[in-house]
């Protein structure tokens, strides 16, 4: 596989890379609101997740609610995953340091754009899950047909009417069926209990 070739992850892998994952150091967080890195951290909070930004050139600020540190040794608890808002010259540095953590996180989430094969190799080397060239953000939605609101072909299909939540608005999760991933046994426990 040349570096040039997609990288195929499953809906699968994805999917439960995304359930478990809790608590997320993004590196490389920006301050400026019309960043990717700002509306990636403020759209995987309101889902849910903990962001912690890494950035040294605000660390002791706040950034959405969270403090800004300048490295992740700098980070005072455990993170589930480092997500990877740097350059690609950037990501085998980064997952040395990730390694350096105790305890480690569990996965490095390289953004789009972001494809380091070294990094990638060394991070799987030692026990961590790793996806190049994908933003959360974009994958989220996706799986959980958010994204299809705006007419993007998410691959999702599901005939069951989706609930309002109590504020009268849609909230997907990632218990959806895709065409790719199949169900997961969250969404047949669900079909099972609305039978």
């Amino acid at each position: 596989m040349s570096s040039l070739d997609p990288i195929p992850y499953s809906d699968a892998q994805l999917r439960a890379i995304l359930q478990r994952v809790r608590t997320i150091a993004m590196v490389g967080a920006s301050s400026n609101w019309n960043r990717p890195s700002y509306f990636v951290m403020k759209y995987l909070q309101g889902k849910g997740y903990r962001v912690i930004p890494v950035n040294p050139g605000i660390a002791g600020q706040e950034l959405l609610g969270e403090k800004v540190y300048a490295s992740l040794r700098d980070v005072p608890e455990p993170v589930d995953m480092v997500d990877i808002f740097r350059a690609l010259e950037h990501a085998l540095a980064i997952v040395k340091e990730a390694l350096s953590m105790q305890p480690r996180p569990h996965v490095v989430w390289m953004q789009l754009g972001i494809r380091n094969d070294a990094a990638a190799e060394l991070a799987e080397a030692n026990g961590l899950k790793v996806v190049m060239d994908r933003c959360p953000k974009i994958e989220y939605g996706r799986l959980s047909s958010e994204i299809s609101w705006m007419g993007v072909n998410s691959r999702t299909l599901s005939a069951k009417r989706i609930k309002l939540s109590g504020r009268n608005f849609q909230r997907l999760s990632l218990d959806r069926v895709t065409t790719s991933g199949g169900a997961i046994p969250a969404a047949e426990r669900a079909a099972r209990e609305d039978s």
